[in-house]
């Protein structure tokens, strides 16, 4: 007849065990946590893509086309509309579905690049 209470005292013990590892680990990472925490820690942010194109690949080309062909969005090649008008679908969007403030601070410069798209 087997014991019962065996796999227990087995888990119980390899809990407490990874329970110490894991703290000498973490002490042993202390200097960099603590850099981390005053901000000397290496930067993870993405910085904003500046390039209309850039924008584009990032923001637009899932409804808009890789070649500005269109798809659930209307084609961008040249636009029957003026810079003016872009620019103010850039930041307030459509009825017909493209939401506004998708590229903030940005919509000069895409407005005039989609404008002299051929």
């Amino acid at each position: 007849m087997k014991n019962a209470i065996m796999p227990y005292v087995l888990i119980f013990v390899l809990g407490i065990g990874l329970m110490f590892v894991m703290s000498f680990i973490g002490l042993g990472n202390m200097k960099e946590i603590a850099a981390e925490k005053e901000g000397g820690g290496e930067k993870t942010e993405e910085t904003a893509a500046t390039n209309p194109e850039d924008i584009y690949k990032k923001s637009c080309i899932g409804c808009h086309g890789d070649q500005y062909q269109g798809g659930v969005g209307p084609a961008l090649k040249g636009l029957p509309i003026s810079q003016d008008e872009i620019k103010d679908i850039l930041i307030n969007g459509t009825t017909g579905g493209m939401p506004g403030g998708l590229i903030p601070g940005q919509e000069d410069a895409m407005a005039e690049w989609l404008a002299n798209l051929k």
